[in-house]
C-alpha cells in the first residue's frame, strides 16, 4: 500500500498514478462543502456571477467543521469529520467542470461520479470516520470562509492544511471503487445465505 504527500493544485497525472487503497495526504488548500455549498456555487455558475474561489486543482472535503471564532473575528479550527458524500453526486459533473480533482469524504459516490473519474482524472478520497481530532491537527489555520450566511457547516471554508490525513483511495480514476466491490461482495453473500 503507497503512502504519498501530494501538493494542491492537484494535477490529472497525480490522479491517475493513484489506486484504491493508496493512503494520500494533502498539502495546500483544502475546500469544505457539503449540500448547500454545492447548489450555491451551481446558481452562481447558472447567474454567471463570479465564485469566490478558483476550484481548478482542488481537493473538496464534504464536512461540515466545527469552529471558533476569536476576538479578531477569525476562525480557529475544533475538530472536522467527513459527511456522507452520496448526497453531492448529482453535482458530479459541475465538479468535473470546476476541474476539482480530488474529493474527501465518507462512504463514496454513485455510478455517475465514479464514470465522471475516469474520463475526467478526479478520485474520491475516504476520511475516516472518528478522526475529526487527527484531520483537524492536520491543518494550520483557517484562511478564508465563505457562504457563512447558510451557517457554518454548510459554508465554503478554505483551510490551509499542512499534512492533510490519512486519506485512503476509495475511488479512482481506473473505474475502480472499494464501494462497489464491497456491495457486490455483500450482495454475493445474501444471495448465498437467503438465495
Amino acid at each position: 500500500m503507497a503512502e504519498k504527500i501530494l501538493n494542491i493544485p492537484l494535477s490529472e497525472q497525480d490522479m491517475r498514478e493513484l489506486r484504491v487503497g493508496d493512503v494520500v495526504y494533502l498539502k495546500g488548500r483544502v475546500f469544505t462543502s457539503r449540500d448547500m455549498g454545492h447548489f450555491t456555487v451551481k446558481q452562481l455558475l447558472e447567474e454567471g456571477k463570479p465564485l469566490p474561489v478558483d476550484f481548478e486543482g482542488a481537493a473538496v472535503f464534504h464536512a461540515g467543521p466545527v469552529v471558533r471564532k476569536r476576538e479578531d473575528g477569525g476562525y480557529d479550527l475544533v475538530v472536522i469529520g467527513p459527511t456522507t458524500s452520496i448526497r453531492m453526486e448529482p453535482y458530479h459533473k459541475m465538479v468535473a467542470d470546476l476541474k476539482i480533482r480530488a474529493i474527501i469524504g465518507k462512504g463514496g459516490l454513485a455510478e455517475g461520479s465514479l464514470k465522471q473519474f475516469e474520463e475526467t482524472g478526479q478520485v474520491y478520497l475516504q476520511a475516516a470516520p472518528g478522526c475529526a481530532v487527527v484531520l483537524a491537527e492536520g491543518v494550520k489555520r483557517i484562511e478564508n470562509v465563505f457562504f457563512l450566511e447558510l451557517g457554518v457547516p454548510e459554508a465554503l471554508w478554505v483551510l490551509d492544511a499542512e499534512k492533510f490525513g490519512p486519506l485512503v483511495v476509495g475511488m479512482d480514476a481506473h473505474g475502480k471503487s472499494v464501494y462497489a466491490e464491497i456491495r457486490k461482495e455483500a450482495d454475493q453473500r445474501n444471495a448465498a445465505l437467503y438465495g
